[in-house]
């Protein structure tokens, strides 16, 4: 029998290097966080989003930005506010008496990257103009659909202390996020690095992309390719279908939050270079892709520590 190939075969052996120095040159911007930074790479090329959710002043920005200057993408940021209009994201058809028609301008969320900063800031309206973008990768304006560049990857970030005047993510926008995260303060070397060193921004603006848009499709196709056996389907599935009856839980996971589950995990698998996926690798991201996706009851504690309940409640055959 032919041994099964590795994920470098999958990828050629330049983009492999390349990833590998990309994630590095990420690391290198985002100080002591390369756990996260991974996970920020399993969002992109898993095809998802990724939405963090932490205090302010700890590198959400520096890292959608240090992402996009390194995967050589375009990069837009919108500060989502209490006045932010649909149009304000989407675009808005402007008439041309020229022309005597009306002309699409388009908006930022035609960016290959877009930050969507404090997103929870912003009305119900203006959050669900993001909804088609990120589920369809299209836009809808005036009965005319407008397709978004390839890749597209939304990085929105929330403050959970400061929550006067938003307006929570309903579960269908927040079932969009592959991944939800939290990048937590840095360690205390890594903060001195910080204190001590140049500017992040002036750091970022000196930043050569080492990736493209077409590195990254490749690299999607390679995680498409990577292996996920029976056994392993069997045990999201059981994780599922804990979720569902776990004491705390109102609502579990849906069918479409364990494809999310096996996406990431596929990701995962190729960044640490295998090419199949093992539990271990579904059990690193449960946390992240699950905990956002549970709806809790009142006095069941945080979707967090359900998620690890749940996890610890599945045994592996």
């Amino acid at each position: 029998m032919a041994a099964s190939p590795t994920a470098a075969n999958m990828l050629p052996d330049a983009l492999r290097m390349t990833l590998e120095a990309a994630q590095s040159q990420v690391n290198a911007l985002v100080l002591g966080k390369a756990h996260e930074v991974r996970l920020a790479f399993v969002a992109l090329l898993a095809g998802g989003h990724l939405l963090i959710e932490d205090l302010p002043g700890l590198g959400k920005t520096t890292l959608a930005r240090a992402m996009a200057t390194t995967l050589g993408l375009d990069f837009q940021r919108v500060q989502f506010t209490s006045d932010l209009l649909p149009a304000d994201v989407v675009g808005v058809s402007v008439f041309d008496p020229q022309a005597r028609s009306f002309q699409f301008h388009s908006g930022p969320v035609f960016a290959q990257v877009l930050l969507a900063d404090e997103i929870n800031r912003a009305p119900p309206r203006t959050q669900s103009a993001l909804l088609e973008a990120m589920a369809e990768h299209q836009v809808t304006v005036d009965g005319t659909t407008h397709m978004l560049p390839d890749p597209f990857f939304v990085i929105a970030t929330q403050n959970p202390a400061d929550l006067a005047g938003t307006y929570p993510l309903p579960d269908s926008q927040l079932d969009r996020f592959l991944l939800r995260l939290a990048l937590g303060y840095p360690g205390e070397a890594a903060e001195r690095d910080l204190l001590a060193g140049v500017d992040r921004r002036d750091l970022i603006a000196q930043t050569l992309p080492l990736l493209g848009a077409a590195d990254v499709r490749a690299a999607r196709r390679a995680v498409s390719e990577i292996h996920a056996s029976e056994a392993l389907i069997t045990y999201v599935q059981a994780l599922l279908a804990r979720s569902r009856k776990q004491p705390g839980v109102r609502v579990g996971l849906s069918p479409r939050a364990g494809l999310a589950l096996l996406r990431a995990a596929r990701a995962y698998a190729l960044l640490l270079g295998r090419s199949h996926v093992l539990p271990e690798d579904v059990q690193a991201l449960f946390g992240v892709v699950a905990a956002h996706r549970l709806v809790a009851d009142a006095q069941a504690g945080s979707d967090a520590s359900l998620a690890k309940s749940i996890l610890h409640a599945v045994p592996v055959d």
